[in-house]
């Protein structure tokens, strides 16, 4: 009984990864991906909760700021530094970032 339970969560876990259920925190991604740059605002990066560096970043839309991490913007490689975060984990951790937390 043991193995049918332990290969049950093992398959609903990677099913969830796969599909994107298992969204990871944006404090998470951040920590771990984003914070080098964006703590000391290294290459212009927008200062984590620095309002006036976000704002005109914000003024574009959330769309256009997820599109530009994907692709790449500036000295910011493509994807950031998470090569597997999903564009709703990205939304997340931008939100995260611009805000004044």
């Amino acid at each position: 009984m043991k193995i049918i339970t332990r290969t049950t969560f093992f398959l609903a876990a990677l099913l969830a990864a796969q599909t994107g259920m298992a969204q990871k925190a944006p404090e998470q991604i951040y920590q771990t991906s984003c914070r080098v740059c964006h703590d000391a605002g290294i290459a212009n990066a927008p200062r984590k909760g620095n309002a006036e560096n976000w704002e005109p970043r914000l003024k574009k839309g959330m769309d256009t700021l997820v599109q530009s991490v994907i692709k790449g913007v500036g000295a910011m490689p493509p994807r950031g530094m998470c090569m597997d975060c999903s564009p709703e984990d990205y939304q997340a951790v931008i939100s995260y970032m611009s805000s004044s937390q």
